[in-house]
């Protein structure tokens, strides 16, 4: 627990304030006050920049998420598809799976490239909170960490080293936090990871089928040994990327219709900021009104520019 004194290291106060000490604890100790500002003052400025975190254990895991669909690739294309006898099942599950694994790297690379909603670091000097032109009493979040204005609902990561809006959690899969900016490409790659491992596996299921009934060396241009062992590894990373894709899903929707974060959830905070209804927490993350671009990653949403940012106190 901080003690008040503690807790005005990581503050900044607004000017005509009454001198330092006992006037300074005094407004430490004040009700909880909200300060609207506009959101043009914490856009991070790389907000149209590229993205990227230099994260040896981050890329590590990008790559290896890259492999395993070119494995996947491979496996379909090769071992199941291009034998198969049947031209149609061939073209239509081919076309299928190699769109829904497009969109699925789209969305990765989105995820991974895009700002999350990083706050502006070093921007809580003295000049810019005098600029903000903040009333006598009001004060602000400083971030210790990384020298930032801190808005309500940001929270600091140690992998970013950057506060962001409405921080969910650090993925190392994306290597970067899902947060306000890219949270929509986050839900995408799991919608789209859990869909093309459902189609693997069904269509492993089916290559098993028919190859038990025909002969092995007419249904692969694989020797038989390895024809198994391609399909039961493609199996098993197929059954394990749809359990964890979908609860990632689950979670994310839930988390999305509540309005509230992970690490909101983890540390069961208080809510501090307005309810708003499933359906319009919905649109703020992929974009108003609803339309076939909420499932494309190539359509950046809107995420509610005439909105205003509280910091709280």
């Amino acid at each position: 627990m901080k003690s008040p004194v503690h807790r005005c290291r990581d503050v900044e106060h607004g000017r005509g304030q009454g001198g330092a000490g006992a006037g300074t604890t005094t407004t430490c100790l004040q009700a909880e006050q909200r300060i609207p500002i506009s959101k043009d003052v914490i856009t991070s400025s790389s907000a149209s920049a590229m993205w990227f975190i230099r994260d040896v254990c981050g890329i590590v895991c990008a790559v290896i998420t890259w492999l395993l669909v070119l494995y996947a690739e491979f496996v379909v294309l090769f071992v199941m598809l291009l034998p198969s006898k049947n031209l149609t099942y061939s073209i239509v599950n081919g076309t299928l799976f190699n769109i829904l694994a497009f969109l699925a790297l789209a969305s990765h690379l989105r995820a991974m490239c895009t700002d999350p909603g990083a706050v502006p670091k070093g921007n809580a000097t003295k000049e810019y909170i005098e600029s903000l032109q903040l009333k006598p009493g009001q004060v602000v979040y400083k971030c210790p960490k990384c020298c930032s204005i801190k808005p309500d609902r940001a929270h600091h990561c140690s992998v970013c080293k950057r506060c962001i809006r409405k921080m969910d959690h650090h993925c190392p899969w994306v290597n970067n936090c899902v947060g306000e900016n890219n949270q929509k490409y986050f839900v995408l790659f799991t919608m789209y990871i859990a869909l093309i491992s459902l189609h693997a596996l069904l269509m492993v299921v089916f290559h098993f089928l028919y190859c038990f009934e025909d002969d092995w060396t007419k249904c692969s241009s694989f020797s038989p040994p390895a024809t198994v062992i391609l399909l039961i590894l493609l199996c098993f990373e197929g059954l394990l990327f749809l359990i964890f894709t979908s609860v990632m899903f689950g979670t994310q929707v839930h988390s999305i219709c509540t309005d509230e974060t992970g690490i909101e959830q983890l540390k069961k905070e208080e809510r501090r900021w307005a309810k708003k209804t499933k359906w319009m927490n919905m649109r703020a993350v992929f974009g108003h009104p609803f339309s076939i671009l909420w499932f494309s990653p190539f359509s950046t949403p809107d995420h509610g520019k005439a909105e205003t940012y509280q910091y709280v106190v």
